[in-house]
């Protein structure tokens, strides 16, 4: 492996320190303080510069000590997921990460498996691979081995891509980024769709950014008109500038959704994407399959029954030799019907047509003393139809309409007693070595599998807690109309119409948009009908969630907001998943979407906090700064003003969420952190109006003293804003996490302490009397009465989601 490196793409390794240091300085208006600094430096105003760049370089400090912690979390927990593959090397074989395959190694493949690295076959029977994520084709590729002659793309299986069905063996023969998929992944960086959330923020950085450029531009040429220092104005107007802008967003982002992680791991939910934390939170639709859901997933064979419901040994017997002699991945139906039937001798297999998810099939052919025999397996509504003739007693007789419609009758009363039914018919085929999907027809009926699995313990109450959560469940699954019906009914989803694969055929995008939208259940639905739904609800506005485990689940997996997987679940699809669940629980997946909603809260809580705070003071700093003889702060002051008031901000990840933010999908709401940043803002001015006014005519302020009364009074507003804002409810209602209650307070004493310091000179800060002091406080707690008033016609978080069209 040292001469080849890691079998991954440099994408899956996160973010290098490095470039995680370097990303902390990649503001232009840090770049521009850094700049006049130096300058300040070559100007010999050695002591001002040495204070704005240590100021710079501790705040960004800590923004790369936060990310790399998420960072860090986030790799940790990425590591518990298991995806492993079976290899041979020197002769033997085992099991290793798919991050150690090198070239030359034999990989084993089976259907479920992810294709580890581009790799040429040597031995395949009746293997199909999904290449959907490299070439976009939703229909599964046959491959066939490699001959003598030249290497074919029907030789190849390529990384990304995975085993649909079959099995067989490949020599690797390139990993990582010199994969086809890896020099994909190279040239566009691993696109993914930008999320609701991602959108959100890039759309407040613009306005932010359209707001600060107004700002500093009136600043920097109202202070240029005035006659002030080029130096000082620059100095002043880009320190003005950092301190509007909510520089630490990314560190909380990535501090918050990584705190998010931790708890979810403790619970069992492992985030392979950390945004996916807050699509969870904002998720208006979960679409799931059945079993294993809402359902035990412990299926087991009920009886196997002749075509007159009468239990029959040779329909088992049958249906056990189909089990044990396909070659495609274990499932749980077929070791049901290897449990019932143990010890069975199993006959010679010649050849088989592998299930595939279109045909909902399996057929082999074996050696019998008459001559060989196609056994066919499947869904009842795909083997039926090719059935002919039926087994009465000891012979065959010809399928007639009335015995057809008596035994399609039979199969819609199992399924609504909650089986799951499964078509055996057999076929003679006399002389012959090989079989092919053409042959499946004028089968003879054999009988039914009936299979049960039973609903999970509680699953009503999680079901309805799902939907107070503002959440609607969708069911997608394979399985017959009827056996999805009484689940779905016994799990108490509305079930007001049932849509089947036959009606979504052939729909235009706009009627499938319209069935998705408005019906709960859809049953004997294709693979690619479940991601056609799952992207028809997304055009229909929702954020859409996927619950899936099986090779078919991948593609609807990776078209969901949010694709959820289990630890058990086949490589295929743990891969494609965002989230991982390590037991299939609901209730587990309920406490992901909580915290998601947490997540949000906070973040949402921190910009509405830092923009509203900051836009007063700034607003104030730039019309003071034309107002008065002398700069209302200087730069190195407005920069340890914000650095301090940004040091509680990192505990919001630990805070409390108000319930009601957690008690429906949450989405961004622009005119509401206007409506807080404008209210809070101008009310903030107000007050440092009145403080510029009681600091000039009661104590004749000289510029030191008015700058270092305003300092105190700007950052006490803004620690009693983060006490005010961080709830809807009463200021005493609820109550703050202990750390930032710790961090506040610390931040509050060091600001009334700085003044008297030794080192307040250099600062150019000047000690306050008590009388000052004392004015300073009773301003502030005024403040705070005010915006706990004004709190009550604001609200920082939008309104519970409403869907559109569906509700």
């Amino acid at each position: 492996m040292r001469r080849y490196g890691p079998n991954r793409l440099r994408t899956d390794d996160g973010v290098h320190p490095v470039a995680l240091l370097f990303r902390q300085f990649r503001s232009p208006l840090v770049l521009i303080l850094l700049a006049a600094a130096a300058l300040s430096l070559a100007l010999g105003e050695t002591t001002e510069a040495i204070i704005v760049i240590v100021i710079v370089v501790a705040s960004s400090g800590l923004g790369f000590y936060q990310e790399f912690r998420a960072d860090s979390a986030i790799a940790e927990l990425r590591r518990r997921i298991n995806v492993s593959v079976r290899v041979q090397r020197d002769g033997t074989e085992r099991t290793v990460p798919i991050s150690h395959i090198v070239p030359g190694d034999l990989v084993m493949l089976t259907a479920g498996s992810l294709v580890p690295a581009d790799a040429v076959l040597i031995s395949a029977d009746s293997l199909n691979a999904d290449e959907a994520a490299l070439t976009g084709e939703s229909l599964p590729v046959e491959k066939r081995p490699a001959g003598d002659g030249p290497i074919g793309p029907e030789n190849l299986v390529h990384m990304g891509t995975s085993i649909r069905s079959g099995d067989g063996v490949a020599i690797v023969i390139e990993t990582g980024i010199r994969t086809e998929f890896g020099a994909i992944a190279n040239a566009v960086a691993r696109f993914e769709p930008e999320t609701s959330f991602a959108l959100g923020i890039r759309r407040f950085g613009l306005l932010m950014t359209q707001v600060m450029l107004v700002l500093v531009t009136v600043v920097l040429v109202g202070n240029l008109v005035l006659g002030r220092p080029v130096l000082d104005s620059l100095l002043f107007a880009a320190a003005l500038a950092v301190g509007l802008t909510p520089e630490l967003l990314p560190a909380i982002v990535s501090v918050t959704l990584a705190q998010g992680a931790r708890q979810l791991a403790a619970k069992g939910v492992i985030v392979q994407r950390l945004v996916a934390i807050e699509n969870l939170g904002s998720m208006d639709v979960l679409c799931t399959d059945k079993t294993g859901t809402l359902t035990e997933g412990v299926v087991s064979l009920a009886c196997a029954v002749d075509p007159a419901g009468i239990a029959s040994d040779a329909v088992l017997g049958w249906a056990a030799v189909n089990a044990g002699l396909q070659a495609a991945m274990p499932n749980p139906l077929d070791a049901a019907i290897l449990n019932a039937a143990p010890g069975r001798q199993m006959p010679q297999r010649l050849s088989e047509v592998p299930y595939d998810f279109e045909r909902r099939r399996l057929s082999l052919l074996v050696a019998a003393p008459a001559g060989p025999v196609l056994i066919c397996k499947g869904a009842t509504g795909s083997v039926l139809p090719l059935c002919s003739g039926v087994h009465a007693g000891t012979g065959v007789e010809p399928l007639s309409d009335p015995t057809r419609v008596e035994i399609e009758k039979r199969i819609d009363d199992w399924s609504g007693q909650g089986y799951r039914v499964l078509a055996v018919a057999t076929r003679a085929m006399h002389g012959s070595e090989s079989c092919t999907a053409a042959d499946e027809n004028h089968l003879t009926l054999a009988g039914f599998l009936l299979f049960s699995d039973r609903l999970k313990e509680g699953i009503e109450r999680t079901v309805e807690s799902i939907r107070k959560n503002g959440i609607r469940l969708k069911i997608l699954t394979g399985d017959n109309r009827h056996a999805a019906l009484h689940v779905a009914k016994a799990a108490g989803i509305a079930t007001s119409r049932i849509v089947t694969g036959d009606e979504l055929t052939g729909a235009n995008d706009r009627r499938f948009v319209w069935l998705a939208t408005h019906a709960n259940v859809f049953a004997e639905v294709t693979p690619g009908q479940k991601e056609r739904l799952v992207g028809a609800l997304r055009r229909a506005g929702h954020t859409v969630g996927y619950l899936g485990d099986g090779i078919n689940d991948a593609p609807a997996l990776r078209t969901a907001d949010i694709g959820v997987s289990v630890d058990s679940a086949v490589d295929a699809a743990k891969s494609a998943a965002d989230v991982v669940l390590l037991r299939r629980d609901l209730d587990v997946l309920l406490d992901g979407i909580v915290a998601g909603r947490k997540a949000f809260g906070n973040t949402i809580k921190y910009i509405g906090i830092t923009i509203s705070a900051n836009f007063g003071n700034m607003i104030s700093m730039a019309v003071a700064s034309i107002v008065l003889p002398f700069l209302p702060l200087l730069a190195m002051q407005i920069l340890l003003n914000n650095a301090l008031s940004d040091l509680p901000m990192l505990a919001i990840s630990t805070d409390r969420v108000d319930a009601e933010v957690t008690a429906r999908p949450r989405r961004w709401d622009f005119k509401a952190l206007l409506r807080a940043m404008i209210g809070f803002g101008l009310v903030s001015s107000l007050f440092d109006g009145v403080t510029f006014a009681v600091l000039l005519l009661v104590f004749h302020a000289g510029a030191s003293l008015f700058q270092t009364a305003w300092f105190v009074e700007s950052l006490l507003t803004e620690l009693a804003v983060v006490a005010v804002m961080r709830t809807r409810h009463g200021l005493f209602r609820s109550r703050p996490s202990t750390l930032l209650v710790v961090s506040s307070v610390a931040v509050a004493v060091a600001t009334l302490v700085i003044p008297y310091l030794p080192f307040a000179p250099i600062l150019d800060f000047h000690p306050l009397t008590v009388e000052l002091m004392a004015t300073i406080l009773a301003i502030v707690a005024i403040y705070v009465l005010a915006s706990e008033l004004l709190k009550q016609q604001l609200s920082l978080l939008a309104p519970a989601r409403k869907s559109p069209r569906s509700r």
